[in-house]
């Protein structure tokens, strides 16, 4: 049965991305201008249960260029609550809830945007709030206008100026995509224009964000390693941990299986490595063999975290220096799975569905929440509010398909259209 429950971190390959700086003209005067404001939220709620729901928050920056930010907001029902969230460090007293940006997020250039997303529980009832402040300035939806300064006219010279926060990056895409291989069916040719028109009104580090699933396997030369957090008391076999492995390889080539031979793809296959197991208690594992890496009780976001020195999300230059092991013992990404989780999220980091749903369907030929969740990884959105022209069910469309579908096989290699001139194909 499909679980039409199904929820993600929206801490998905694209919303995830590290803003990068904009180079911009400043004027330097005999007296600062004051500060343009501004702010705009998008709150949803794309999965609702009882008692639980998870928000999704678009944060858009309409003034200038934020090097911070702290968003708050009020709940308007009594027993609205944040149990779990991501992309941002969450507090709450009362109805009051306080999200600050991750170390990655941070910077905000003008009208650029971040995801942060959570789980969180309900009583008598779940409306949306309508009021936020982002830095305690009231976001409206509309950048302030600032107050006049002395004229620049006459001492003003212009001087490039570029956010210190990171090392502005080139535009990835050519004013039209190569074209080359590319031959979607015609029913499909429409849909697919929609799908990457909704992305570019979206996501403003679309072409600019360095860690999509494409580049870690551009990264290591066709090849994939994983770490498992093992975010459960249940112990595991060594059988069941080799069960999980192959699964794990068995559902991500579905995905590389539809670019093979595609438009350029470099890759016949992309083996998928699992190098490391992080548990809480050693004794959960119930094998003695060195074939994996094990680390125990390094605890992010209150689970087992493999270490951070070997993780490509912590260190995306590459450098793993500090890896115990070295570069070979490196994770890209992390299968997350905890127990009683239900539903599934994706991004940049990996995958985390239920400990109970992947053990359980280890055997399945498709595991569609997991399939979802990779597809996140390169990039592809969710359809919780639209449907492209045409189309009904599909994997990325949750709850709709329990496979892969032609419509998501175009939407990946589409992707893989506009971003392959990064790597000269």
């Amino acid at each position: 049965m499909l679980d039409t429950r199904h929820r993600r971190a929206l801490t998905s390959a694209v919303a995830a991305a590290v803003t990068a700086a904009v180079a911009a003209w400043t004027l330097v005067a005999t007296a600062a201008q004051a500060a343009v404001t501004g702010c705009q939220v998008t709150y949803t709620v794309p999965s609702q249960w009882s008692g639980g729901f998870t928000g999704n928050v678009v944060i858009k920056n309409l003034g200038d260029p934020l090097t911070a930010w702290t968003l708050r907001w009020t709940f308007p029902a009594t027993g609205q609550a944040v149990t779990q969230g991501w992309s941002a460090t969450y507090s709450q007293s009362g109805n009051q809830v306080t999200a600050v940006n991750m170390g990655y997020n941070g910077s905000l250039a003008t009208n650029a945007s971040t995801t942060i997303g959570f789980n969180g529980a309900w009583t008598t009832a779940n409306p949306i709030p309508t009021a936020f402040t982002l830095n305690n300035v009231a976001c409206t939806g509309t950048p302030s206008s600032p107050s006049a300064g002395p004229s620049s006219s006459a001492s003003a010279r212009p001087s490039p100026s570029v956010s210190p926060s990171a090392s502005p990056l080139p535009s990835t895409s050519p004013s039209s995509p190569p074209t080359s291989g590319w031959n979607p069916p015609s029913n499909l040719v429409t849909p697919l224009n929609e799908v990457w028109s909704h992305y570019q009104s979206t996501y403003p580090q679309l072409l600019t964000f360095r860690n999509y699933g494409w580049d870690q396997v551009m990264a290591g030369g066709g090849k994939i390693n994983y770490c498992v957090r093992w975010d459960s008391s249940a112990r595991v076999s060594a059988a069941m941990r080799d069960q999980i492995h192959a699964a794990l390889s068995r559902q991500f080539k579905k995905w590389m299986d539809v670019m093979a031979g595609h438009n350029g793809w470099p890759y016949a296959e992309v083996p998928v490595k699992v190098v490391g197991w992080a548990v809480r208690d050693r004794a959960t594992l119930e094998w003695t063999d060195n074939a994996v890496d094990i680390y125990v009780n390094d605890i992010r976001e209150n689970a087992p975290q493999c270490a951070e020195p070997c993780g490509r999300f912590f260190h995306q230059d590459g450098n793993y220096n500090g890896c115990p092991g070295g570069a070979s013992h490196h994770y890209d990404m992390s299968l997350w799975l905890t127990a009683g989780f239900s539903g599934g999220a994706g991004g940049d980091w990996g995958q985390r569905v239920g400990s109970e749903y992947f053990t359980g369907a280890v055997n399945a030929e498709n595991m569609h929440i997991y399939l979802h969740e990779v597809g996140h990884t390169f990039g592809l959105d969710d359809f919780y509010d639209w449907t492209p022209t045409g189309q009904c069910c599909f994997i990325m469309k949750a709850g709709s398909a329990a496979s892969i579908t032609d419509f998501d096989r175009w939407m990946l290699r589409d992707f893989w259209r506009h971003l392959k001139n990064r790597w000269g194909y």
